[in-house]
């Protein structure tokens, strides 16, 4: 029986298929466009048209508005963590020793960079920055070289209310203070709304970074349950504030650490609305939201919120520059007593990084740079989860998150990841035991991996090596 003939746009859809089926394009890229496969393939646009039409139709690629076609991405095979139940009571902060090997391993270039989530320098914009340090020590040298006003360099502080009223927040630069990273801006938050011996309403698993500050300053915490697609529960989060258990609440704006998650925008107005309703402040850790995968960054409670009960706190640690330690914090009613807590403690953020980083905002070299960062970032988790898709055992559940660029995996409960984390550094390996992410000991068969370094074949063998590590130890050997 002879064969039917096949349509052009058949041949040229089969072609951008095998692209995509030998790894050529990858998930979440984006495709040639209608222009360049017609011309390459030496068609029409019409054809183009047909072919990618179909190509839809299969799954293969989807169209995004006003942006052109894109690789479809794969439907997870691994589901996502099951929500968290901690116990609703209020309790002192008990930390892991773990957390301080962590550390001390992080900064270890010999072991596979799964650990802590700090971007690799290769991905940061760090010549461009360099540069416009070196012109700064050179020509204002003797400006940079002195204490920084109480709130700051003004330059920087236009330049980040600039920012902020992309997303509809106008602030004047009077409502904003430079801080040492975004975990002395949480300090100074807490410092501003807490006494020692009050509790605190956090996410769970929560970013170890802040248990340690409010261990530090002697508060007790009260863990929230959490999705690990939509974030806190709201019910829960009523049903403390009714029983007056907390003085404050510490949330992540978006695709939080360790989870990724984000909770939708009507969850947030409900959050503030609840807040609001109990005089109880909210403190909001943003420092991921400009990794947003999507098209539209998510909105933070400092824009939604209309009774002036947010304390915003920021960084460009985790996009730009971690070695220069800068963040902010935004606040109008509370900034009297965050400045006399930032006199108390570190006086004043070193000015010479504070007016470079403001030159580089200044000439529009960071959105360009956090466009190229949002593609590694995207494009390493991808990679990172077809890899624990292979290699992890069954029973292995993985987080999706649509920003950022860490993972959390909850594994079988036989296994732990405490005993795991020393047999994987003997391997080269560093990650993160879940158990840092609790003040209460919780999340010992969880783990989170970073994938700040994006990928190569170095990251891949060491997920594959701690893969097998898991197996072994989820099968009691």
């Amino acid at each position: 029986m002879p064969t039917q003939p096949r349509f052009r746009y058949e041949e040229v859809a089969d072609f951008v298929a095998g692209l995509a089926a030998r790894g050529a394009l990858r998930p979440g890229t984006r495709a040639p466009s209608l222009r360049d496969i017609s011309t390459q393939q030496r068609t029409s646009l019409s054809t183009a048209v047909q072919a990618y039409r179909l190509l839809e139709d299969r799954g293969i690629l989807e169209a995004r508005p006003q942006s052109g076609y894109y690789v479809a991405k794969a439907a997870p095979v691994l589901p996502v963590p099951a929500a968290t139940r901690p116990s609703s009571r209020p309790a002192k902060v008990e930390l892991s020793g773990l957390m301080l090997d962590l550390l001390a391993h992080a900064s270890d270039e010999t072991f596979v960079p799964l650990g802590c989530a700090i971007p690799s320098p290769r991905l940061l914009s760090s010549s461009k920055l360099d540069r416009i340090l070196a012109r700064t020590a050179r020509v204002k040298g003797g400006h940079c070289n002195t204490y920084s006003p109480p709130r700051g360099e003004i330059s920087l502080r236009l330049e980040i209310a600039r920012r902020m009223l992309r997303f509809g927040k106008a602030l004047s630069p009077e409502d904003i203070a430079i801080t040492c990273g975004c975990t002395e801006a949480l300090a100074l938050a807490l410092d501003a709304v807490t006494e020692p011996g009050d509790a605190v309403a956090i996410e769970s698993p929560s970013y170890f970074g802040l248990l340690q500050v409010l261990r530090a300053k002697n508060l007790k915490v009260v863990e929230l349950p959490t999705d690990a697609v939509t974030g806190i529960s709201v019910d829960a989060l009523q049903e403390v504030l009714a029983a007056g258990k907390v003085r404050a609440c510490v949330l992540a704006s978006s695709f939080c650490n360790p989870l990724g998650c984000t909770m939708p925008e009507e969850e947030k107005r409900a959050v503030l609305r609840l807040l609001a309703r109990h005089r109880v402040p909210l403190i909001e850790d943003d420092v991921y939201g400009d990794i947003h995968f999507g098209e539209e960054r998510p909105l933070p409670f400092s824009a939604l919120d209309t009774h002036d009960n947010v304390i915003h706190c920021g960084s460009f640690s985790k996009t730009l520059a971690p070695g220069y330690r800068i963040g902010w914090i935004t606040t109008g009613r509370h900034m009297g007593r965050v400045l006399e807590s930032k006199f108390a403690t570190t006086l004043a953020t070193p000015v010479l990084t504070q007016v470079a980083l403001a030159g580089f905002l200044q000439n529009g070299d960071y959105d360009r740079h956090l466009r190229r960062l949002r593609r590694s970032f995207s494009d390493t988790l991808e990679r990172m989860a077809r890899v624990i898709e292979q290699a992890f055992p069954p029973g292995t559940r993985v987080s999706r998150p649509e920003g950022g660029f860490v993972l959390w995996l909850e594994l079988p409960r036989q296994v732990d990841t405490r005993e795991l984390f020393s047999l994987a550094l003997r391997k080269g390996v560093c990650f993160a035991p879940g158990v840092v992410f609790s003040g209460s000991g919780k999340y010992g068969h969880c783990m989170r991996l970073s994938g700040g370094h994006g990928w190569d074949a170095r990251i891949e063998k060491g997920l594959r090596t701690l893969g097998a590590m898991v197996c072994r130890a989820a099968a009691g050997r």
